[in-house]
Protein backbone atom coordinates (compact mmCIF):
# COMPACT_ATOMS: atom_id res chain seq x y z
CA UNK A 1 0.00 0.00 0.00
CA UNK A 2 1.27 3.66 -0.07
CA UNK A 3 1.30 5.91 3.59
CA UNK A 4 0.94 9.70 3.19
CA UNK A 5 3.56 11.35 6.25
CA UNK A 6 2.86 15.33 6.56
CA UNK A 7 4.82 17.77 8.66
CA UNK A 8 4.61 21.38 9.28
CA UNK A 9 1.93 21.93 11.02
CA UNK A 10 2.03 24.37 14.16
CA UNK A 11 0.95 27.93 16.02
CA UNK A 12 0.81 31.16 14.19
CA UNK A 13 -0.42 34.59 14.70
CA UNK A 14 -2.84 36.00 11.93
CA UNK A 15 -1.02 37.39 9.12
CA UNK A 16 1.66 34.74 9.48
CA UNK A 17 2.56 31.97 7.22
CA UNK A 18 3.10 27.99 7.00
CA UNK A 19 4.53 25.34 4.68
CA UNK A 20 2.76 22.11 5.04
CA UNK A 21 4.54 19.35 3.29
CA UNK A 22 2.95 15.27 2.77
CA UNK A 23 5.42 12.75 1.31
CA UNK A 24 4.33 9.53 0.23
CA UNK A 25 6.14 6.18 0.14
CA UNK A 26 5.55 2.60 -1.01
CA UNK A 27 5.77 0.43 -3.66
CA UNK A 28 4.14 3.64 -5.47
CA UNK A 29 3.65 2.78 -9.78
CA UNK A 30 2.04 6.05 -10.20
CA UNK A 31 0.13 9.19 -8.61
CA UNK A 32 -2.47 11.26 -9.80
CA UNK A 33 -3.85 13.80 -7.68
CA UNK A 34 -2.29 14.80 -4.59
CA UNK A 35 -4.57 17.18 -2.44
CA UNK A 36 -5.04 18.79 1.07
CA UNK A 37 -8.19 19.07 3.23
CA UNK A 38 -8.92 20.54 6.33
CA UNK A 39 -11.56 19.88 9.50
CA UNK A 40 -12.41 22.18 12.06
CA UNK A 41 -13.63 21.18 15.40
CA UNK A 42 -17.24 20.26 14.90
CA UNK A 43 -17.25 20.73 11.15
CA UNK A 44 -17.21 18.04 7.82
CA UNK A 45 -13.72 17.73 6.67
CA UNK A 46 -13.40 20.35 3.36
CA UNK A 47 -11.50 20.61 0.68
CA UNK A 48 -8.63 22.82 0.52
CA UNK A 49 -6.80 22.37 -2.63
CA UNK A 50 -5.75 19.81 -4.85
CA UNK A 51 -3.19 19.43 -7.74
CA UNK A 52 -3.54 16.92 -10.63
CA UNK A 53 0.35 15.09 -11.95
CA UNK A 54 0.27 17.49 -14.88
CA UNK A 55 0.16 20.21 -12.46
CA UNK A 56 -3.65 21.60 -12.76
CA UNK A 57 -4.65 23.21 -9.25
CA UNK A 58 -8.17 23.56 -7.96
CA UNK A 59 -8.52 25.63 -4.80
CA UNK A 60 -11.29 26.34 -2.17
CA UNK A 61 -12.15 30.11 -2.17
CA UNK A 62 -11.44 30.46 1.38
CA UNK A 63 -8.39 30.16 0.25
CA UNK A 64 -7.68 31.51 -3.47
CA UNK A 65 -4.73 34.22 -3.79
CA UNK A 66 -3.51 32.73 0.11
CA UNK A 67 -2.61 29.58 -0.49
CA UNK A 68 -0.22 27.90 -3.02
CA UNK A 69 0.01 23.89 -3.57
CA UNK A 70 2.75 22.69 -5.47
CA UNK A 71 3.95 18.64 -5.95
CA UNK A 72 7.59 17.09 -6.36
CA UNK A 73 6.68 14.45 -9.00
CA UNK A 74 10.30 13.22 -8.18
CA UNK A 75 9.70 12.81 -4.60
CA UNK A 76 6.51 12.05 -4.19
CA UNK A 77 5.80 15.12 -2.22
CA UNK A 78 2.87 17.62 -2.31
CA UNK A 79 3.55 20.78 -0.48
CA UNK A 80 1.17 23.91 0.85
CA UNK A 81 1.89 27.00 1.19
CA UNK A 82 -0.61 29.05 3.30
CA UNK A 83 0.01 33.18 3.62
CA UNK A 84 -1.47 35.75 5.68
CA UNK A 85 -3.39 32.96 7.71
CA UNK A 86 -6.76 34.10 9.57
CA UNK A 87 -8.12 32.25 12.60
CA UNK A 88 -10.56 30.42 10.81
CA UNK A 89 -8.00 28.58 9.20
CA UNK A 90 -7.42 26.52 12.34
CA UNK A 91 -7.88 23.15 11.64
CA UNK A 92 -6.59 19.50 11.19
CA UNK A 93 -4.86 19.27 7.98
CA UNK A 94 -4.86 16.39 6.45
CA UNK A 95 -2.98 14.98 2.95
CA UNK A 96 -4.75 12.68 -0.36
CA UNK A 97 -3.08 11.45 -2.66
CA UNK A 98 -4.74 8.81 -5.26
CA UNK A 99 -3.14 6.23 -7.81
CA UNK A 100 -1.79 2.76 -8.49
CA UNK A 101 0.78 0.85 -6.58
CA UNK A 102 2.84 -2.26 -7.13
CA UNK A 103 1.08 -4.82 -5.48
CA UNK A 104 1.84 -8.28 -5.19
CA UNK A 105 1.13 -9.97 -8.39
CA UNK A 106 -0.41 -6.61 -10.36
CA UNK A 107 -1.13 -3.46 -10.36
CA UNK A 108 -3.73 -2.03 -8.20
CA UNK A 109 -5.34 1.47 -7.43
CA UNK A 110 -4.88 3.49 -3.79
CA UNK A 111 -6.52 6.26 -2.18
CA UNK A 112 -4.91 7.39 0.94
CA UNK A 113 -4.67 9.78 3.59
CA UNK A 114 -1.92 10.77 6.12
CA UNK A 115 -2.87 11.37 9.63
CA UNK A 116 -3.24 14.94 9.58
CA UNK A 117 -1.35 17.76 10.90
CA UNK A 118 -3.04 20.72 13.36
CA UNK A 119 -2.83 23.87 12.17
CA UNK A 120 -4.02 26.87 14.75
CA UNK A 121 -3.87 30.44 13.82
CA UNK A 122 -4.14 33.37 16.87
CA UNK A 123 -5.72 36.37 16.76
Amino acid sequence: QVQLVESGGGLVQAGGSLRLSCAASGSIFSINAMGWYRQAPGKQRELVATITSGGTTNYANSVKGRFTISRDNAKNTVYLQMNSLKPEDTAVYYCNADGYYDGSYDIQSFDSWGQGTQVTVSS
